[in-house]
Order: C-alpha cells, then structure tokens, then sequence
C-alpha cells in the first residue's frame, strides 16, 4: 500500500511539472507566432493556435492542474510519513521538507526553464492536452477565480492570472535577445511603463526657460518676437509671470495680419486663446490622454502654491517614449571654438570657471548661475533669444559681451553664445 501510494505521489508530481512547463510555454507564445507557425505547416499549429486565441482560459487550466496535483502529492506523501514514523512531529517535519523540495525543484524551477527555453515546443505539446482538458473542466476554473476575486480586496484578476509589470518587461528583453523585437523597440515600450510613473514637472518647460510676451504688446511686437524665438506658441502674461492670460499662436498672428495689415496695431490679447491649466503633479499618461481628446497642444503647469511652474507641450511628452526629437539642423558643436582676435564660441552649457580659463582667469565663479547660458540670462533680467546682447564684467576688469546665437531643437533653446572681449577704446567711448 505504501509503494502505491508513493508511486501516486511521483506521478502526481509529474502532472504538476507539466502543467507548470505548460504555464511557461503559453505565457511566452503570443497569437502572432502560433499564427507564423500555422503558416509554416508546423505539425500541432493549428491546436496551438487555438489555445493562443484565448490564452487566460488554457493559462487558468493549467493553473488548476498544477495547484490540484500538488496538493494531492502532499497529502499523499503526508500519509505515508505518518504510517512510517511513529512521532506525529516527526512524520509532518519529514512530509514538509520533502514538499517543499519536491516543489521547489520539480515543479518551480525545472518546469518553468523549460518552459521559457523552448516556449513553441512546449505550448503546441500541451494544447495537445489542454484542449479536451479544458472542454471537460468547462466553467471550473474561470469560478474558481470568480470566487478568489469574492475574498480577495480590491479588483482581483477578473479573467486570470496576469504577469506583473517585472515580468512583462522581462518578457520584452528576452524578446529583444531573441531578435525578436529591435534595441530601439525594447527601450520604447520600456519608455512607455516608465510614462506611468511620470509626472508632468519631469517633463515640462520650466518657467526660467520660458519665452513670454505680455497682454499690452501689439501683435506685430508678438510676430517679432516669434521669429526671433522659432517659437510657435508663446504665453501672454498679464501682471506678472505668474498671471499666464492665455497662449498666443504663429498661425493666428499670421492669418490675423494677413487679412488685415491694420490689425498689426493691435494688442496681442485680441489674438490670444485661453490657456489650459495642470497641477505640476498630475499624470504624463492621463494628460496625454485629455491633451489627444481635447485637441490640445500646449498647458499650464502650476505648482503647488498656485503660481506658474512651466509649459508641457504633447511633443514633450512624447519625447518621453521616443526619445529626444531633433531636426535637420542639429549637429555636434565643439564645446569651444577659437576665433581670433581673442572671441571665442561657446557651448551655453559650458561653466563659467571654463569660461574664465578661456580669457586668462584663474578663478572665474558666480553664486547665482554655473552655464554661459545662466550668466547671460542672469545679465540679461529674462530668457535670451537669438541675437541678444549683454556685458559681463569679470573679476580683473575687463568686459565680455555675451551674444546669444542661433537657436537649435524643437524647444530653440540658445545652443552656443559668441563671447569677446571689449575693448577699452570701446568702453571709453
């Protein structure tokens, strides 16, 4: 009777390493590639195409078979420990470790590397199975689940068990490993997990890199103002930076002025449209969302004490997914060129000590700004747009003119800033 019994045991615990090689298999073959091996005349296709059609029911078979057999195995092996030893303790010390051995080894790890090593062997072998198993079972499982989703709190898995986030991503790099998907595919869909987590304070434009132009300017000083920036929107300011009134449009200035060359007297407010406001918190996700529902390309950011925080444009929040988007314009710059007569080009995001190393300094720090690009915003009082101009004092002396360059990117941030030295003849004059 005990060798039977032992005998079941084993055979149950094979089931179970079935049924979990199965559950790996199926998790790792989508319908695209039992659809690619049907028309490769692969032998079993067609059944594993049927599985692959509704793979949450045959997943939760699967799950059943190997939940159901390993408890039968532990209840088997527990008998059998408790006839051949005489301590009770004794016997379920032994029946637990031998379990928890037995289930470690034979049905969590072997099954499942099998499984994710050789996914289209194993899922068209066990549709072979899980097909009948499954017309027999009927409703079995999916109740099983209905009534786990009754004790569990929350939502619980209304159709069955669903990878985590870990285990998707997992999924995706062992796609791309297989040359199954591109690097650039991989990073992508990593990119949009991560868009989930991000909220749009990460993303935007903040405000000391923002291009502004205020309510009382006429619409030609908005055109100006466009062309300088390469922006094509660009928020009307009311009493302050703070008071954003509404975002003014290249297009509406432009069609504006088209039709009436008069209308260029008139104040940018006439020409505005309302801006949309978000809380620096909320969601990148969700606001691309309502931004694709409401036809919207531009919002507000504001932070926590009402005041304004930045823009976020729905190009910003792509960038997220895709990546960094540039134009045709965009090349690699050295971080300094020399130009003769002591001028130089420069990054903006060059340090103001390597700045001052360039003009003979040996020691070159401001307590506000660290770039070329802080200390001409900071000389300027606002965000320099191409062509803008302002003096530098440095610690021996001497003057620099700081000269903002051609803006480059899809924001037209200033990318290089011309400095030289003035000179004396044009100081004293």
């Amino acid at each position: 009777m005990t060798a039977q019994l032992i005998v079941g045991a084993v055979a149950l615990v094979v089931v179970a390493w079935l049924a979990a090689s199965a559950e790996a298999g199926l998790a790792r073959v989508s319908s695209f590639r039992a659809a690619e091996a049907v028309r490769s005349g692969r032998r079993g296709a067609t059944k594993l195409a049927q599985v692959a059609a509704d793979p949450t029911r045959y997943l939760n078979v699967a799950l059943l078979v190997r939940v159901a057999c390993e408890m039968a195995a532990g209840v088997l092996v527990t008998y059998v420990c408790l006839k051949e030893f005489k301590e009770t303790w004794a016997a379920l010390v032994v029946a637990i470790g031998v379990m928890v051995l037995v289930s470690y080894v034979a049905v969590g790890v072997s099954p499942r590397t099998i499984g994710r090593q050789h996914p289209l062997n194993t899922a068209t072998a066990s549709a072979y199975v899980l097909l009948p198993l499954a017309r027999i079972m009927g409703p079995v499982p999916q109740l099983l689940i209905l009534l786990g989703n009754a004790l569990t709190p929350g939502k619980g898995f209304r159709k069955g068990p669903f990878a985590s986030e870990a285990e998707l991503r997992a999924m995706v790099d062992l796609a791309e490993s297989e040359s199954l998907i591109e690097d650039d595919e991989r990073r992508m869909v990593h990119s949009v997990f991560e868009l989930g987590d991000t909220l749009v304070r990460e993303v935007m434009v903040p405000r000391t890199d923002l291009v502004c132009i205020e309510r009382y300017k006429t619409i030609r000083q908005a055109l100006t103002l466009a062309l300088r920036s390469g922006f094509s929107r660009i928020p009307v300011t009311g009493e302050n930076e703070d008071d954003i009134v509404g975002i003014v449009y290249l297009k509406d200035l432009v069609r504006k002025t088209h039709i009436n060359r008069d209308s260029e007297a008139d104040l940018v407010s006439t020409a505005m449209r309302p801006a949309s406001f978000v809380p620096d918190t909320k969601n990148a996700g969700d606001l691309l969302r309502e931004m694709q529902q409401e036809r919207s390309h531009v919002a507000v950011v504001i932070d926590e004490y009402g005041g304004t925080a930045g823009i976020v444009t729905i190009e910003d929040i792509l960038e997220e997914i895709v990546g960094e988007i540039t134009d045709e314009y965009d090349r690699e710059l050295p971080p300094v060129e020399e130009l003769g007569d002591g001028s130089y080009r420069v990054t903006a995001r060059l340090d103001i000590g390597d700045l001052g190393d360039l003009f003979g300094l040996d020691e070159y720090d401001d307590e506000d700004v660290e770039t070329v690009g802080g200390l001409l915003a900071k000389a300027l009082g606002r965000v320099p747009i191409a062509g803008a101009t302002a003096s530098v004092d440095l610690p021996d002396g001497r003057t620099l003119r700081l000269t903002a360059e051609s803006p480059a990117g899809r924001r037209n941030k200033i990318v290089t800033v011309l400095a030289e030295p003035v000179r004396k003849e044009a100081q004293t004059s």
